[in-house]
């Protein structure tokens, strides 16, 4: 289901007042609106964004699976490249930005939290890439189709990882690619999936219980019958 804005709220001009245009470790070509310890909603709790009416920020950093992926898709362009590309519940939209940049015919970046579209926009307009963005939930939609799926960091909680899994993989079975970005996540699934690459990403422990995470890029098949 989509989120709501507040009536009165403005995403894109909340983000700008809270973060900062920083590079990510993985991937310094890029730059990002991010929360950083100067900035007022890194110290700002869930309890008090919901306050604001505003959705936790996971827009603002630069979590290790979408890292991952956004540095295999620049490193290996032609996963991308002529293509139309998807980058599933895209957060900041760094994956989407990286398929831009790695020549994607169009590159939509979906995400249900509309401060998370915003941010995709903004980090778009900051790295003088084109693409589209949508609050819409993809997962009730069956008719679009994408020659590529990217999907970074989105094994972590139950039960919306399996139907995400379900979902993947029925694009999978109908010839896209699908690739997903993954720290090593408690629901990553366990079947149909090709290890590609790994990194090493360096990231917060204020995000994470470590300073560095092993992160993994899978290509997702079709399940076999």
């Amino acid at each position: 289901m989509t989120r709501s804005v507040p009536k009165g709220t403005d995403p894109a001009a909340f983000i700008e007042r809270n973060t900062q245009l920083l590079d990510c470790p993985l991937v310094p070509e890029i730059k990002l609106h991010l929360a950083s310890e100067i900035v007022p909603i890194w110290q700002l709790t869930e309890e008090e964004l919901a306050k604001q009416g505003v959705p936790p920020p996971f827009w603002a950093f630069a979590w290790a699976g979408g890292q991952a992926l956004s540095r295999y898709i620049l490193d290996h362009p032609e996963r991308v490249r002529g293509k139309s590309v998807l980058d599933f519940a895209a957060g900041s939209g760094i994956v989407a930005i990286a398929a831009g940049m790695a020549g994607a015919s169009s590159v939509l970046a979906a995400d249900i939290d509309p401060f998370s579209v915003a941010a995709c926009r903004l980090n778009a307009t900051a790295n003088g890439i084109d693409i589209d963005a949508t609050s819409d939930n993809l997962l009730t939609d069956e008719s679009m189709r994408w020659d590529v799926i990217l999907a970074g960091d989105i094994c972590y909680e139950q039960p919306l990882a399996s139907q995400v899994e379900d979902w993947l993989s029925r694009h999978a079975a109908n010839g896209t690619t699908v690739l997903i970005g993954d720290p090593g996540r408690t629901y990553l699934p366990k079947e149909n999936m090709e290890k590609l690459i790994s990194y090493a990403v360096k990231t917060t422990r204020e995000l994470e219980d470590m300073d560095v995470r092993n992160t993994t890029v899978w290509q997702l098949e079709a399940k076999r019958l």
